[in-house]
């Protein structure tokens, strides 16, 4: 597929993939990031969990971690059509979803509307830096990632399929920026963190980096297989006792919840909605497909807590001033609430 081309709608007649394709893909595709991304395990996992369940990303970090490096990267194993776009304050809608422009046919002088596509018409698009561009911008990308279609002067056009969004934003940094707003964030599946390297994995970076061999990837799976992947990835099984426990999970979150954990009503100010729910399920599914496995087990839904929750909790000003962190209360959260 030709990079930036987008893709005829794939999703017709899809079959779910086996779970041991599933499984091997996985192994290629660490493989192949293996030989541009040093280190980041944990968040190359949940990424890979999140695009084979069909689900958007927002990886955060400090600078120079390999966030772009990551999604262009992955674009090229999984062979989808990628665009990458630059988030700026002067971005404008158009600029992501494309727009309307009259040509006039010599001929008659007749003018008709043609809708020229923006970049969101891909299989993988980037948004780097996504909370430097004011919110007007930032909620062009909502119709996309939740409907999978652009809607202008009332035609639907729709996206190739699969679809996804890799967002990126620079973690802690407020200079500049326009914070996501709740429902924007909540469209992500996974929030992902990536962070700084040990001194070993730099080392390793800067030697490999600076060198003369350009690493070379081999395609290891299509659009496609892709969507076969999501459908097999919803046919694993959740048992009742575990769906149980991730509704517990969420619903102790929040700090309306009268006998809830003490420590989420005093840092809390809204904890997480339904879709934490269903992408903590749909996540934990994705872990077991990779693995294999047919069941979900505890452990799968323990790998989705941090990623999903990550972006989902808004915590209070005594949050701020005690130097509690998200990922703690995730923590804290997961410790309060016995397994089943």
């Amino acid at each position: 597929m030709p990079d930036g081309a987008p893709s005829e709608s794939v999703a017709t007649a899809i079959e779910p993939a086996p779970l041991a394709t599933i499984r091997a893909a996985r192994g290629a595709v660490l493989a192949e990031l293996g030989k541009a991304i040093v280190g980041q395990a944990a968040a190359v996992e949940q990424i890979l969990a999140a695009l084979f369940a069909g689900g958007h990303c927002l990886i955060q970090g400090p600078p120079a971690t390999a966030k772009t490096t990551l999604a262009a990267t992955v674009a090229r194993v999984l062979d989808l059509s990628f665009k990458r776009i630059q988030f700026t304050p002067d971005l404008m809608p158009s600029d992501i979803s494309g727009t309307e422009v009259l040509e006039e046919d010599a001929g008659t002088g007749h003018r008709t509307a043609t809708f020229v596509r923006g970049p969101v018409f891909c299989n993988l698009l980037m948004a780097d830096e996504i909370n430097r561009t004011p919110p007007k911008t930032q909620s062009a990308l909502l119709e996309a990632m939740q409907e999978r279609q652009v809607t202008l002067g009332g035609r639907t056009y729709p996206l190739p399929e699969p679809f996804f969004v890799l967002a990126t934003q620079i973690a802690n940094e407020q200079d500049g920026t326009y914070p996501l707003p709740e429902a924007q964030q909540d469209r992500f599946m996974f929030s992902v963190l990536m962070d700084y390297l040990s001194e070993d994995e730099e080392l390793a970076v800067a030697r490999q980096s600076t060198g003369a061999v350009v690493p070379t990837f081999r395609q290891v799976t299509t659009a496609r297989e892709l969507l076969g992947f999501a459908a097999a990835i919803r046919q694993v099984a959740l048992p009742a006792p575990l769906a149980q426990y991730i509704v517990t999970l969420v619903d102790s979150s929040r700090p309306t919840r009268s006998d809830g954990p003490d420590f989420i009503r005093e840092y809390v100010t809204w904890g997480a909605g339904l879709r934490a729910s269903q992408n903590i399920a749909l996540g934990a599914k994705a872990f077991a497909a990779m693995d294999g496995r047919e069941t979900v087990a505890v452990g799968d839904v323990r790998r989705a807590l941090q990623p999903v929750l990550r972006h989902r909790l808004g915590l209070s000003f005594k949050a701020d001033v005690d130097r509690v962190t998200v990922s703690d209360l995730v923590t804290r959260l997961a410790a309060a609430v016995p397994e089943p």
